[in-house]
């Protein structure tokens, strides 16, 4: 008989830092993630974040419930929650997944959902089929047209050290886009 070693544990239903410290020392040193799933752990996702997991994952149907909302296609109604879990993740230095997407006939929906989460600044998106995850896979992929963007930013500041604003491709860049750059080019394939 073989042991199982989980890549990590998923924590249900986490209200607060609380939930997260009284299992820590019981998952062996496997990684927690937080699932973010009621209003109350939104507000508390920075606390939750800063409380050893390392991930957050927005729990979209049991908040949608919990708001006693609908589920909306642009899902505008969940946005401050979005941006909430993406800043506290960012604060922590951990990552942060979008929630899934429920209609499986719908797979235009579910790449605008992952877009869209990328556009928030989630790291990823979770799926519930397995015909998810090539569409969730390329919604987070960078394009060929934005590595070549980021890395003429990388470049123009590497030509330019002392440079702090640069006009590039007839826009302002910062020096703050070469971290934007950077993060893009990690991520690419």
């Amino acid at each position: 008989m073989r042991r199982a070693r989980p890549n990590a544990i998923a924590l249900p239903k986490v209200k607060d830092a609380e939930d997260v410290i009284s299992v820590r020392g019981q998952a062996g040193g496997v990684p927690l993630w937080a699932m973010i799933e009621s209003p109350g752990a939104v507000l508390n996702a920075g606390e939750i974040a800063r409380a050893g997991v390392t991930a957050l994952v927005l729990g979209t149907n049991d908040l949608l419930k919990d708001m006693g909302a609908r589920h909306m296609p642009d899902r505008a109604n969940l946005w401050p929650a979005m941006s909430l879990c993406v800043m506290a993740a960012r604060a922590a230095g951990i990552v942060v997944l979008d929630g899934v997407h429920n209609d499986l006939s719908d797979m235009d929906g579910f790449v605008r959902a992952c877009r869209q989460a990328c556009d928030f600044g989630f790291d990823g998106k979770t799926v519930i089929h397995p015909n998810q995850i090539a569409p969730c896979n390329a919604a987070f992929t960078p394009t060929p047209e934005e590595i070549a963007a980021a890395r003429r930013v990388v470049n123009a500041f590497a030509a330019n050290p002392q440079a702090g604003v640069l006009t590039l491709d007839g826009r302002m860049v910062e020096r703050l886009d070469v971290k934007i750059a950077e993060r893009l080019l990690a991520r690419a394939p």
